[in-house]
């Protein structure tokens, strides 16, 4: 038996990788909607009720009307409306507990780019106690335009965009509160952005000082605690500590690359996430989210 899946905003840059990982699957049926009637909520309705799982790839306002929309539906929302809401399920399957919670869910937030990076380096300092909660942490990264959604692709694309650039530096990116709260902090970390002058790929870094960590660990021991907390993470590695990061080493993909860096006789490290803001940040894991929710293997078309 085969699933129906929806698409809804399946023309963007997120529905259209979405759609490339799904199309040819046997396990599944693509419901989709006339282009030209791609807009019009009667006929979205008719592909809601006829799918068993939906997945969304519109702004936040428009993903709120759909849910309304959805009717009974399960659905996968990309869009950053529901990923601290009640009712929600995160959409990160390496947290812990996250795989069983996703496969029974209704309603599952698909985690977004800059927020996978960041939980998955975060999270697993937090849980073994080498950070507190209230840690002044800082967080900084750098992705390419297509994280910027259609706008800022329309500015590469026409060459008006510099080759590189800051942003969200007033501290309000619209990842924190999800990072925050499934980061399992209490203070709002620094963190700032960046966007390169090539498509996609990303590298999230997070930044540590040995007088802020429990145990005074070294290099080996905080590689320990991401091996331990990834152990059985079919999708995140950690590896040895490469002389140089290209934050497009991974693209195409659902995978991570954690790596420690840093100084240890001075006690300054940098904790490293590489991974594809489109593929593990977006696409693959709502792909991987979709397969728990019908009981495929979370692999399959990954």
């Amino acid at each position: 038996m085969t699933a129906k899946v929806f698409i809804d905003g399946e023309a963007g840059t997120t529905g259209l990788q979405i759609l490339d990982r799904l199309q040819g699957r046997e396990d599944i049926t693509l419901v989709s909607v006339d282009h030209e009637r791609r807009k019009d909520p009667a006929a979205r309705a008719d592909a809601f009720a006829e799918a068993d799982v939906a997945i969304l790839c519109l702004p936040d306002a428009a993903a709120i009307e759909a849910v309304t929309l959805a009717g009974d539906c399960r659905i996968i929302d990309a869009s950053t409306a529901h990923r601290v809401a009640t009712g929600w399920v995160y959409g990160m399957p390496e947290l812990p507990g996250q795989r069983a919670a996703i496969a029974s869910a209704r309603h599952v937030a698909n985690v977004g780019c800059y927020a996978t990076g960041s939980i998955a380096l975060i999270r697993p300092l937090r849980d073994a106690g080498v950070v507190a909660g209230d840690a002044a942490l800082t967080l900084t990264g750098v992705s390419g335009y297509t994280g910027g959604g259609k706008a800022l692709i329309a500015e590469f694309d026409a060459g008006t965009a510099p080759d590189f650039f800051l942003y969200a530096l007033g501290q309000g990116h619209k990842h924190v509160p999800e990072i925050m709260h499934y980061g399992r902090l209490s203070r709002q970390p620094a963190f700032q952005p960046s966007v390169g002058n090539y498509a996609q790929g990303m590298i999230v870094q997070l930044h540590l000082r040995r007088e802020m960590l429990h145990g005074a660990p070294d290099i080996a021991a905080l590689e320990e605690v991401f091996r331990a907390f990834y152990a059985e993470a079919g999708f995140i590695d950690v590896v040895a500590a490469p002389d140089r990061l290209d934050p497009r080493a991974l693209n195409g993909t659902n995978r991570m690359e954690i790596s420690v860096h840093g100084m240890e006789k001075a006690g300054i490290f940098t904790v490293t996430a590489t991974l594809d803001n489109l593929g593990k940040g977006a696409s693959g894991a709502a792909v991987q989210n979709l397969n728990l929710m019908i009981g495929a293997a979370e692999d399959t078309g990954l």
